[in-house]
């Protein structure tokens, strides 16, 4: 790689490699072991940096192993060995090209929020009671794939309908990378199908709105007590029916953004305000995000698709059995596996499609 582009990356890899090494060396000494947050915050250095050094390390071998092939066959003259020479050169040189790719999207700025546990938010829009039904589904859609990383699922709150649906469902998601991957849910989800109560035939569109949010701690988002107004209640199931005798529910209401949440899915009272307050910090948090967003013109052409909430995003078609990601063209015919949480190959596609746009606009700036 030439160019002042490159001279800048590699020095920038030299230094993580040396950085590396203090991070390793720093380890080993008993005052650091002892002091368990300077430990911690070292771990977790550790971890961000080896994917990098590691592919660097290969891609010096590889380098050196190109040089050692040049050198062999300027002075190698059996045919035989030759040959072996030039693949094992030419092997080298693809690996390379492979490893420059892979080292560029690892120092890819990261988003400080990858790491994040999220707070996933689901309603029901446009299509009534079916389009309820399709949020219930998309709930169990997501519970599953999080049960596949072994991630931890927590309901914080719901709005059931009587026939299996939900309005309305709140609910956090806890574990490693977390939002790096869910972050790309976030919009409307369409769904095609002909509802249980259509005695036609006749095909349906409903939608429902998916939001992802990172959770956030109390110094992320200051809330002050005097724009908050804290109702208690006793929690109730569908119909009205009283599921606790005690007034555990609780309904929060933020004055100056007009939001409000509840949360009854605990016997605790304390438990409850403290899921709502979580679920609180994050909405307020997330509408920050979006002021961001909406504030840079750059950052969303760096984004898979326009990012807004309200963007169409993916459509289920259940006659077709198909799933398409409208933001990257991906149609896939495997509906059956995608409702039951199997959406990694979409993840998957979104994060390369978004690596590739941001790669795109490193050099276009460059």
């Amino acid at each position: 790689m030439d160019g002042r582009k490159g001279i800048d990356m590699f020095d920038k890899l030299e230094d993580l490699l040396i950085r590396f090494e203090e991070i390793l060396s720093e380890l080993g000494e008993p005052t650091v072991t002892n002091n368990q947050e300077r430990f911690r915050a070292l771990m977790k250095e550790q971890s961000d940096l080896t994917p990098i050094v590691e592919a660097y390390k290969e891609y010096k071998k590889c380098r050196q192993d190109i040089e050692d092939s040049l050198s062999m066959l300027e002075e190698e003259s059996d045919e035989d060995m030759r040959d072996m020479l030039k693949e094992e050169l030419n092997a080298a040189k693809k690996r390379v090209e492979e490893l420059e790719q892979e080292l560029k999207i690892l120092l890819l700025p990261k988003d400080p929020n990858d790491d994040k546990n999220v707070i996933v938010e689901i309603r029901a829009g446009a299509g009534g009671d079916e389009a309820a039904l399709f949020a219930a589904e998309m709930y169990r859609l997501y519970v599953h794939y999080a049960e596949s990383q072994r991630w931890k699922v927590e309901t914080l709150n719901v709005d059931e309908i009587g026939i299996g649906g939900m309005k309305e469902v709140n609910f956090m998601i806890s574990g490693q990378g977390a939002y790096s991957k869910l972050k790309y849910e976030s919009g409307v989800h369409r769904v095609q199908r002909v509802p249980e109560t259509e005695s036609g035939g006749r095909i349906h569109t409903s939608t429902i709105t998916v939001a992802v949010m990172p959770e956030v701690e109390d110094v992320d988002v200051v809330i002050d007590d005097k724009d908050i107004r804290i109702d208690v209640m006793r929690a109730s199931g569908n119909g009205g029916q009283c599921v606790n005798t005690t007034d555990s529910a609780v309904r929060l209401t933020h004055y100056p953004t007009g939001i409000v949440v509840y949360s009854q899915t605990e016997k605790s009272q304390l438990q409850n305000k403290a899921k709502a307050f979580a679920l609180l910090r994050a909405k307020l948090y997330d509408i920050e995000q979006q002021k961001a967003h909406d504030a840079e013109a750059q950052l969303r052409r760096s984004q898979i698709g326009t990012g807004d909430r309200s963007e169409k995003i993916r459509t289920y078609n259940f006659p077709q059995g198909r799933v398409t990601d409208h933001r990257i063209n991906l149609t896939l015919y495997k509906l059956d596996k995608v409702m039951d949480g199997d959406i990694q190959e979409i993840l998957d596609a979104c994060i390369a499609a978004d690596q590739a746009r941001k790669l795109c606009l490193i050099n276009q700036e460059a």
